[in-house]
């Protein structure tokens, strides 16, 4: 069974940093994509970026150049460095791992909160 454990939000003001963490047990790791979503209040659940197996990346157009995946070695860690926070990023952000069959799973998420 796939369990995922964000960890790391919390609030930063404005133009300020935030490191996520996500560490994933229960699956094999290597061929899986991990990634980030986040949802704000009233709004659909958005992509932030993800981590290919093969060690692609993609990245939404909000999070291009001011957001930064990366994955420990072992494939099993996933890291969202998140920089110039705004308080439109303010939101649940959640990790999740798809798998090669096309199966997705989600961790519980964690608070961003961006406000002065």
């Amino acid at each position: 069974q796939v369990q995922l454990v964000e960890s790391g939000g919390g609030l930063v003001q404005p133009g300020g940093s935030l490191r996520l963490s996500c560490v994933a047990s229960g699956s094999a790791f290597r061929s899986n994509t991990l990634g980030w979503s986040r949802q704000a209040p009233g709004k659909q659940r958005e992509l932030v970026a993800t981590f290919a197996g093969g060690g692609d990346t993609k990245y939404a157009d909000f999070a291009e150049g001011r957001f930064t995946i990366s994955r420990d070695s072992d494939r099993r860690t996933v890291y969202l460095q998140m920089n110039s926070l705004k308080p439109d990023d303010t939101a649940v952000y959640y990790c999740s791992l798809q798998n090669i069959y096309g199966a997705r799973f989600w961790g519980q998420g964690t608070q961003v909160t961006v406000s002065s």
